[in-house]
């Protein structure tokens, strides 16, 4: 066979090498396989945590103030900014929560404040909030002078030291002074102080009774009164009672000596009760910053102390909101191999980085082992389809054998072996390529034999 330069186009062997456009359409496919699941990824990816927090904790100085300054140091050594508002109490800390417009991301609240208070409604309850835990137990203390009393319903007449406006303390304790039939303006004096105010009027003798949280009145405060002879720390006789009254409550026993192992102060275990400090965020609280939150409340809230066990909180206990999916599973996993071996930020981007790569290798791999197949389709599909037409070209010769047939074949043949001739394809396909070539003269032999034979 002359294949030189000069020889006839249809007697020139094809042109052996990549196929340019095959590959080109190959590649095309897989790439826009891969733009697809970019888009998707890109859409699904989780935008950087914000590096600004705002929190509302309490009255100045108070125990919760405290803590959401220990937050924002922690917080600090991770590149992000806390915000610490103050406030009047865990009331107005749900408050700001539960305004959609509030600037406020995370606040303590109270357990039980959803039930004794009017801040949501029963059909909103939940709406745009969630728990990170319980960080603490929050007992109620109550100190009276007098003699030994041994229910509520005793106070009658008395004056009472019930906490500021505000606070969920005074909202609990109006609860259970109203279920003993204790009320304001009907049967008892309620004053809105509390804390040392409440000790000194309680000392001096200006009212009969205190309710205190160790966030309102300090160890040495406890310790002051407790050394009074005629001050009396008041044991809830029925405490299991209300623990089945109100869920959100629990009991508490203050153990003897709890206060001065020395003077045995107190000199016999009483009983209290308690509720709970939960860390409420909103819904749109970053999982990143979430993880860094509940990491902080263990450095902050872990110790052991008259209150609880070292390691107790925080703790996966949530009252009046659900727990969010993201505390659910820190405190079931804890951190993320990303962010336990990266720092913060470098992890958060990593974390991010990964949502998007991740999608592409599972796609870009399996694409990779298809492209050969996909390349090899699409160059033996040039084949098929001559083979399509020499078939059809022959069939119609044989059904037709007139002289215009014959020239009309003559003239196709012609160029479906030009076109053979001109294509470019991987030396791999090159018998193929000459077992078509061969097909193409057979053919062409029986239709010149047919016409000889004088059929034609």
């Amino acid at each position: 066979m002359d294949d030189s330069p000069d020889a006839p186009e249809s007697r020139r062997g094809g042109s052996f090498g990549v196929s340019w456009p095959d590959l080109a359409v190959s590649v095309a496919v897989m790439a826009a396989a891969i733009v697809v699941v970019i888009w998707v990824a890109i859409r699904l990816i989780r935008p950087a945590p914000p590096d600004t927090l705002t929190i509302s904790s309490g009255p100045e100085y108070s125990r919760f103030w405290f803590v959401a300054e220990k937050y924002k140091e922690i917080l600090a050594r991770n590149g992000v900014t806390l915000n610490v508002l103050t406030s009047t109490g865990t009331l107005d800390n749900l408050t700001r929560l539960a305004d959609p417009a509030g600037r406020v991301d995370l606040g303590f609240v109270q357990s039980g404040l959803t039930s004794v208070s009017n801040v949501l409604s029963p059909d909103t309850r939940h709406a745009g909030l969630m728990s990170l835990g319980t960080v603490s137990n929050w007992p109620l203390f109550v100190f009276y002078r007098g003699p030994v009393l041994t229910r509520l319903s005793e106070f009658k007449g008395k004056r009472l030291a019930i906490g500021r406006e505000g606070s969920g303390t005074r909202q609990i304790v109006l609860l259970l002074l109203k279920t003993n039939g204790v009320e304001a303006n009907k049967n008892a004096r309620m004053l809105p102080i509390e804390g040392e105010d409440a000790v000194n009027a309680l000392l001096a003798g200006t009212i009969d009774a205190a309710f205190l949280r160790l966030d309102s009145a300090r160890d040495t405060l406890m310790q002051k009164m407790i050394r009074t002879a005629d001050i009396r720390l008041f044991d809830f006789t029925q405490a299991k009672a209300y623990t089945r009254a109100f869920p959100f409550l629990s009991q508490f026993e203050v153990p003897m000596g709890a206060f001065d192992l020395a003077d045995n102060l107190p000199p016999e275990s009483t009983k209290t009760i308690e509720t709970t400090i939960e860390l409420v965020a909103r819904d749109t609280l970053h999982p990143a910053l979430s993880d860094l939150i509940i990491e902080a409340a263990g450095e902050v809230h872990g110790g052991a102390g008259l209150q609880q066990d070292a390691g107790e909180f925080p703790a996966p206990v949530a009252h009046d909101f659900p727990l969010s999916p993201d505390a659910a599973r820190y405190y079931k996993s804890g951190k993320s191999f990303v962010y336990r071996t990266m720092p913060f930020w470098l992890a958060s981007l990593a974390d991010r980085l990964i949502v998007l790569v991740v999608p592409i290798v599972v796609v870009l791999v399996p694409a990779l082992r298809y492209l050969p197949p996909l390349y090899a389709w699409r160059v033996k599909s040039r084949f098929y389809r001559r083979y399509g037409e020499l078939v059809a070209l022959e069939r119609g010769v044989f059904g037709d054998p007139s002289e215009s047939n014959y020239v009309r074949f003559a003239t196709k043949l012609d160029e479906i072996e030009k076109d053979l001739n001109r294509l470019r394809m991987p030396l791999a396909y090159a018998d193929s390529f000459y077992a078509l070539r061969e097909h193409i003269s057979y053919v062409r032999s029986q239709v010149e034999a047919l016409r000889r034979t004088g059929d034609v």
